[in-house]
C-alpha cells in the first residue's frame, strides 16, 4: 500500500482547484483533507474518493472497485471507491467528483443532534395518591457514634 511521492505530487496538482488538500500519511498510505475532512486516500499510488448513495453509482457504473485495506479479507471494505484514470488525468473532472466527497465528508463529520437523556414520565393518577415514603434520618457523624453522653 506504499504511495510513491511523485504520484502524490500528481494527485495533490491535479486537487489544485479545490483548494488546499492536506495529505496526511497513515497506515502506509496517504489520507487526503479538504478543510479537516477527510474525502479520499491514496492506497499502492491509486485514488479513492469517500462515495455514499448520491455519487456511488458514479463509480459502480465506470466499474471501479472500492477500497479493501486487508487483501486477505475481501469482503471488509470501506466507502471509498477507485477513481477512474480519465477522471484522475483531466483536472476539472477530478475536482468535481472530489467536491462530491468533500461534501458527503462534511455531512458524516457535523455533530449528531442530541435528544433529551430521559423524559420525565407523567404522573398517575394512582402514583400521585400514594404517600411519599418517609425521609430517611441523616447518618449520625462519626465522632459521635458509640459514645456514651455525659452522667
Amino acid at each position: 500500500m506504499a504511495v510513491s511521492e511523485d504520484y502524490l505530487q500528481y494527485v495533490l496538482e491535479q486537487l489544485a482547484g479545490l483548494g488546499r488538500v492536506t495529505p496526511r500519511r497513515m497506515f502506509g498510505g496517504v489520507g487526503l483533507y479538504h478543510e479537516e475532512r477527510f474525502f479520499g486516500l491514496i492506497a499502492g499510488d491509486t485514488l479513492y474518493f469517500k462515495v455514499n448513495d448520491s455519487n456511488r453509482g458514479d463509480y459502480e457504473s465506470r466499474g471501479m472497485s472500492r477500497f479493501r485495506p486487508f487483501p486477505d479479507k475481501p469482503y471488509w471494505s470501506m466507502t471509498y471507491y477507485e477513481v477512474p484514470a480519465d477522471t484522475l488525468e483531466d483536472a476539472d473532472e477530478c475536482v468535481m467528483w472530489a467536491r462530491k466527497s468533500v461534501a458527503i465528508a462534511a455531512v458524516a463529520t457535523e455533530p449528531a443532534v442530541t435528544k433529551p437523556a430521559v423524559k420525565k414520565r407523567a404522573v398517575t393518577k394512582r402514583a400521585a395518591a400514594k404517600p411519599a415514603a418517609p425521609k430517611r434520618a441523616a447518618a449520625k457523624p462519626a465522632a459521635r457514634r458509640g459514645k456514651k453522653r455525659g452522667r
